[in-house]
């Protein structure tokens, strides 16, 4: 691979601007130096085949066709120093605990709200604040157990975090599976670096799950709750039910009695359940307390959590947290509950629903991104300087009409990092998701998923938009052979 040609006006994550390779890197990038465009090739269709063999799947909505299709992997990894990550990794412990003690007060005492920290209009107009969830007290007071937090840098090398996902994230076992992709095609260097490993991570979950379990003397009966194969994450859903060794079911598997306890239905009788890690919305889990004509989720189900009978995971109403006006927030969050400043910073942020950040937006339509406070996968939202004027004069009418759905922020020059081009590597813009696990402690994956805008320039990495993945290297120069 020749690296002579590799250029871009952006921070990139393994070459430097000297058009060095960086230190944590320069094993990696030798390596692929004395690779030939034939090897490559031949190393990237086995990687190809591999994820096909593995099933590693997503659904596309943006074509209108909403098929299955392979996540499209790019064999070089990210790199990434393990000192710059035990910083990183104590920015995000650091959000999570802020942003459970934020959820556990909006549903109690709501003093961050009395004390005029957080503005009293944004809850009343937080399409995820769950009223059925005052006054209940979770296992260990946690809400969100399982939190994915996207991360980028900019062109000055900046890490910053861009957003908080809270209610159903996913995606870590395309991390999972980009790893043991990786070490099928680059088994040298698994033996000569010290790249840290992310395969505990299934051991992790289901210790946080197990934490909550109401009968703790006991072995606890964890269960996944799908929405079924057509949810675009079902590959993911059918993964960490395996590889945790727990019944993946759907609503109608389970049922909640007179006892208010939850049950499933199993061909030797109802077996008692203890905890379940939903994958299904708040809105579709019990028609009893939200949509009554709901077939995902189970009849009583809320009642059975707020008895005290069954554990969620993530709680009903963690959401009110996973609001991306909610998120500009979370810097005083950690001020206000932890009294320390942030370890990581926000991206900045400009809300709409502030009369001087909405006529700032209005006024720089063409330079920002506009994102509505509780869309994900990368729709609904603007990106200024690539949008036309009609759909620029479509979100000004957008965020006047309702400006508590809207926030704006700037056009970062997101880092990058090589991917196989025709011609040899060619740099592609990235982010970072890694995930969090909170329960009496917290744990965060080494690394994360990267995801890549597989097309030239563009800027959205979100797989249901055609964007690809990475696998992430936490090196340890130190231990490095």
């Amino acid at each position: 691979m020749d690296w002579t040609k590799y250029r871009t006006p952006s921070y990139d994550e393994l070459i430097g601007p000297d058009g060095r390779p960086r230190p944590a890197a320069r094993p990696l990038v030798e390596y692929l130096s004395g690779l030939s465009d034939q090897e490559l090739a031949e190393r990237q269709l086995a990687a190809d085949v591999a994820a096909r063999v593995m099933g590693i799947t997503f659904t596309v909505y943006s074509d209108g066709r909403n098929v299955d299709r392979t996540l499209p992997f790019d064999l070089i990894p990210r790199i990434i120093d393990r000192r710059e990550w035990q910083r990183t990794e104590a920015g995000l412990v650091q959000r999570m605990r802020a942003l459970n003690l934020f959820i556990a007060d909006i549903y109690g005492e709501q003093r961050i709200v009395r004390d005029k920290v957080f503005p009293a209009a944004l809850l009343e107009r937080s399409v995820n604040f769950r009223p059925q969830c005052v006054g209940v007290r979770p296992p260990l007071d946690v809400w969100a157990h399982v939190c994915g937090s996207d991360l980028v840098r900019d062109a000055n090398g900046t890490l910053y975090a861009l957003e908080d996902n809270l209610r159903i994230p996913s995606g870590v076992s395309y991390m999972l599976e980009n790893r043991m992709v990786a070490k099928r095609v680059f088994p040298e260097l698994f033996e000569t670096s010290a790249i840290l490993p992310v395969d505990d991570y299934t051991a992790q979950l289901y210790d946080t799950l197990a934490a909550l379990s109401p009968r703790p003397g006991d072995t606890p009966v964890i269960v996944l709750l799908t929405p079924g194969v057509f949810n675009s994450a079902y590959f993911e859903h059918a993964y960490l039910a395996q590889a945790m060794g727990i019944e993946l079911v759907e609503g109608s598997d389970l049922f909640v009695a007179d006892d208010d306890c939850t049950y499933m239905r199993t061909v030797d009788g109802p077996q008692r359940v203890d905890v379940v890690y939903r994958r299904v919305d708040d809105l579709f889990l019990d028609p009893e307390v939200f949509h009554p004509d709901s077939l995902l989720g189970v009849p009583g189900l809320i009642r059975s959590w707020r008895a005290g009978k069954v554990a969620l995971a993530n709680a009903p109403g963690a959401g009110v947290a996973d609001d991306k006006v909610v998120f500009a927030y979370v810097p005083r969050m950690i001020r206000y509950y932890l009294g320390e400043e942030p370890i990581l910073p926000n991206v900045p942020s400009y809300l709409c629903h502030d009369a001087d950040d909405r006529r700032y937006v209005l006024e720089h339509l063409g330079e920002l991104v506009v994102k509505p406070a509780n869309e994900s996968g990368g729709y609904g939202m603007l990106i200024g300087p690539r949008a036309s004027s009609r759909e620029r004069e479509k979100f000004r009418a957008l965020i006047e009409a309702d400006p508590r759905n809207y926030m704006a922020q700037p056009t970062l020059s997101l880092s990058t990092a090589p991917i196989i081009g025709p011609g040899g590597p060619v740099p592609r813009h990235i982010d970072l998701r890694p995930f969090i696990l909170s329960r009496g402690d917290t744990y965060v994956t080494t690394g994360g998923l990267t995801r890549v805008a597989m097309a030239e320039g563009s800027l959205v990495v979100n797989s249901s938009q055609g964007g690809g993945a990475k696998d992430t290297w936490v090196v340890d120069l130190e231990e490095t052979a």
